[in-house]
């Protein structure tokens, strides 16, 4: 399956969305958030593609969420899970980072996961028990940072309460932090190491579904801000805190939970920060 699911992803980035990039105009859901006719396209080619592989409900980010919550049904089933576009913006704005992001869950776990970039004709992928790949090859992260203040980290300020938004942009616990807008990417560049750690304050279920299995298979750890098991709790919308090395990651946790604040209250490293890009 694994190899017809690369296949149909990627036919699907390179038919359906790189030809309407920069050549479709932005529309807005009842939420607020953008999206275009490459996203319904995208969706929409899709859908029969997967059933071929596994006949079983999907999940789609442009679908309602009547259609999306019937076809969850109540979690212990087999669906697919897909976010035609992840990272509209980007897409809209000609910005090469943005992808296709297709899970499939089986008991309310993802099992198989592919995340394309049409843009950069980059592809993970991920089955669980069997690791992470990119292109074909094992992941194989170079070394993690040893401290927190040595991390290059990738947060989304804008939804995180306005406190601990204003903390982290006082104290700067990492070296140096990055949002580029691409959930389902954001995950993989963790994995791959191209990142040491993330925060993200709302992730919906196709944000999550498929990077998160690609971050888990290459030794990444994973949890909520409120909750150490990341999948406990109901799955449509979830905070994400995570990293690609699992002690590192305790500090990244310590940090943000607000068990080590203390220690990094009032840091301003005012010639460091000047160095940063």
């Amino acid at each position: 399956m694994i190899e017809a699911l690369l296949e149909a992803v990627r036919e699907v980035g390179r038919t359906e969305i790189l030809p309407r990039a920069r050549r479709v105009r932005a529309e807005r859901k009842r939420d607020g958030s953008l999206f275009s006719a490459a996203d319904t396209a995208a969706q929409a080619a899709l859908i029969p593609r997967l059933q071929r592989l596994r006949d079983c409900p999907v999940i789609g980010e442009e679908m309602t969420p009547e259609a999306q919550r019937a076809a969850w049904g109540d979690g212990t089933g087999t669906a697919w899970c897909v976010d035609p576009v992840d990272g509209s913006t980007n897409f809209l704005q000609g910005i090469p980072y943005y992808a296709v992001s297709v899970a499939l869950i089986e008991q309310g776990r993802t099992r198989l996961a592919v995340v394309y970039n049409p843009a950069m004709d980059e592809m993970f992928h991920a089955v669980a028990g069997e690791g992470a790949f990119v292109d074909g090859s094992r992941i194989a992260p170079r070394p993690a940072p040893a401290r927190l203040a040595e991390a290059i980290a990738s947060v989304e300020l804008k939804r995180l309460p306005h406190d601990q938004a204003a903390r982290l942009a006082r104290e700067l616990p990492w070296y140096s932090y990055r949002n580029f807008g691409a959930a389902a990417l954001d995950w993989c560049w963790l994995a791959a190491g191209r990142f040491d750690v993330y925060l993200h304050a709302s992730h919906m279920l196709w944000d999550y579904a498929a990077g998160s299995l690609v971050l888990a298979e290459a030794g990444g750890v994973m949890s909520t801000l409120d909750a150490d098991d990341f999948h406990a709790g109901e799955p449509w919308s979830k905070s994400v805190l995570a990293g690609r090395d699992p002690r590192l990651f305790a500090e990244w946790c310590d940090y943000i939970r607000g068990r080590a604040g203390s220690r990094r209250a009032g840091r301003r490293p005012e010639k460091r920060r000047a160095k940063r890009s």
